[in-house]
């Protein structure tokens, strides 16, 4: 993308919150925005601004005091539809990771993971891909057993979106599905749209959480 990724940390401990904000400063193409201590104040300066001065990505803690991260996600996204949200917290509670997910998180990193994967989650987030700790992505993948009864999801997507979904599921990027495919970046970037819309999501970990639910991968995959 063009220009500086600009960020803004929603964050609620101080040494933690100066930790983010020292490493970003050095990091070529990222812009630490703003920073809040709460959720309230962030969604309010949100509000306040017009659409081109919000920022493309805010890295949201869960434990925070007054309004808590999940339930700010969704608000954050109303407000601000095209922002990209990774959620960074000491939380790897099992409810609130898919809870996180469900409601639209692009990410979920926990506190433990070192400045560059943190780094590496906001670009990777910013070229569409997503950001999952390695901890989380494992325990998303063998929790989502609950599936419909065979066959009641059939015929909701194609075999090209099936195909495209299941490179998402892997971590590829939009572009690297295009280049795996011998397709344009156009047509992948269709694909990923008609799957989002036909599973009612808005992002790629959503959409690989929905097709587990929905029975969509074979037993034993992913």
């Amino acid at each position: 993308m063009k220009g500086n990724i600009r960020v803004t940390l929603v964050e609620d401990n101080p040494r933690y919150r100066e930790v983010i904000v020292l490493a970003l400063k050095h990091e070529p193409g990222l812009q630490l925005a703003s920073q809040f201590g709460t959720a309230e104040i962030a969604l309010r300066s949100l509000r306040d601004n017009p659409d081109g001065e919000a920022p493309d990505l805010i890295l949201l803690d869960l434990r925070l005091p007054g309004m808590d991260g999940l339930e700010a996600l969704p608000q954050f996204l109303a407000a601000a539809p095209r922002v990209k949200i990774m959620i960074l917290t000491q939380s790897d509670n099992d409810a609130d990771v898919l809870r996180a997910i469900s409601l639209g998180a692009s990410g979920y990193l926990l506190k433990s993971s070192t400045i560059s994967m943190i780094v590496e989650g906001i670009r990777t987030v910013m070229n569409g891909g997503a950001s999952l700790d390695a901890g989380i992505a494992r325990f998303i993948v063998k929790a989502l057993k609950t599936r419909l009864p065979k066959g009641a999801a059939e015929g909701l997507l194609t075999a090209r979106q099936m195909e495209i979904l299941t490179l998402l599921s892997e971590g590829f990027l939009k572009k690297e599905i295009a280049d795996r495919l011998t397709l344009s970046y156009a047509t992948v970037d269709e694909h990923v749209a008609h799957i989002y819309e036909r599973l009612g999501v808005r992002n790629a970990p959503s959409a690989v959480n929905k097709a587990h639910i929905l029975g969509l991968f074979p037993l034993g995959g992913h």
